[in-house]
């Protein structure tokens, strides 16, 4: 088994500062661009605990409709005891929101007037040791967005070849020493088979060189982001699920979108800039929106986020 040295710890308590109750992030921005108050039907596609709902619905008619999607259900089960107060105009879905069209028509529901993409994780689930998405404590190797999702990241990493493996961490993660933590993994797991989460980082530390170590990222950052997204399929559906929630507008309907890292934003900037050219956006952003100083100070967390948005023609 690796043994890490002591410094590993520095990271620990770096890492730990960052963690607080879950942030709407960017939340202002998302009320004046999303127009909210004078819309009839928004659909949240990352509901998770409900924050931005808790700032958005208050702004809303008694006529309106906040419809929260979802592929954890805890998180869903969360927002739903948040959101009691709303009941009358609230509706839960246990869903990945690339599917939007089904689940419209199977609320009887023509078009949206307002879409909301917040794409960030949220403290909830990261603090859950149980959840794996963390290498702060030490937990199952798990990372499902959805407890019912057959494939988790220990099963990726205990039986994808070291060629799939340093894709992996190269193509979602843009990690540079992809295929040295690869050939690593591959060597230690026919000794043991890797299945938690500080088993994984300490393998990543024991393996990157030094001077990777002295920067604010810790080293596995890179590492855990790309599993998670492979894991849940994240960029298929991000792609699918904007030009789902394109189709599913009306006309003078607008979208907002949070990416967190330049994989999602690239990914958002291009399907926004396609629907445009074909005439059925107008772009609202040019350029990504950032937080401001007012709500670094009050969220730090924010800082990497960039919200996108379009108007439905």
């Amino acid at each position: 088994m690796l043994v890490i040295e002591n410094g590993s710890k520095k990271w620990q308590k770096d890492f730990s500062e960052e963690i607080m109750p879950h942030y709407p992030v960017m939340y202002r921005e998302v009320i004046d661009y999303l127009k909210i108050t004078d819309k009839k039907v928004v659909v949240d596609c990352t509901l998770g605990m409900g924050s931005h709902a808790a700032r958005i619905i208050p702004l809303m008619g008694e006529d309106s409709l906040y419809i929260g999607i979802d592929k954890d259900a805890d998180s869903l089960a969360q927002a739903r005891e948040r959101l009691s107060a709303y009941q009358s105009r609230t509706v839960f879905i246990h869903d990945d929101f690339r599917h939007l069209s089904r689940i419209l028509d199977s609320m009887n529901i023509n078009a949206a007037d307002a879409v909301l993409m917040d794409l960030g994780i949220s403290m909830r689930q990261l603090t859950d040791p149980e959840r794996g998405f963390s290498f702060a404590k030490e937990g199952p190797l798990d990372m499902r967005m959805d407890k019912q999702s057959f494939l988790c990241a220990s099963d990726l990493v205990n039986n994808l070849s070291e060629q799939e493996l340093s894709s992996i961490f190269e193509k979602f993660g843009e990690e540079r020493y992809s295929r040295r933590i690869a050939r690593m993994i591959v060597r230690e797991r026919a000794k043991d088979p890797i299945a938690t989460t500080t088993q994984l980082r300490d393998l990543i530390l024991h393996t990157v060189p030094l001077k990777s170590r002295r920067f604010k990222l810790h080293p596995a950052t890179r590492v855990f982001q790309a599993l998670r997204i492979a894991v849940n399929r994240e960029l298929d559906s991000l792609e699918t699920g904007i030009s789902e929630a394109i189709a599913c507008l009306n006309p003078g309907g607008r979208l907002a979108a949070i990416s967190f890292h330049s994989l999602e934003d690239r990914i958002v900037k291009h399907t926004l800039r396609r629907h445009a050219q074909a005439g059925e956006l107008a772009l609202l952003t040019r350029k990504p929106l950032t937080p401001g100083e007012e709500e670094l100070k009050e969220n730090s967390a924010s800082r990497s986020a960039k919200l996108r948005a379009a108007e439905r023609i």
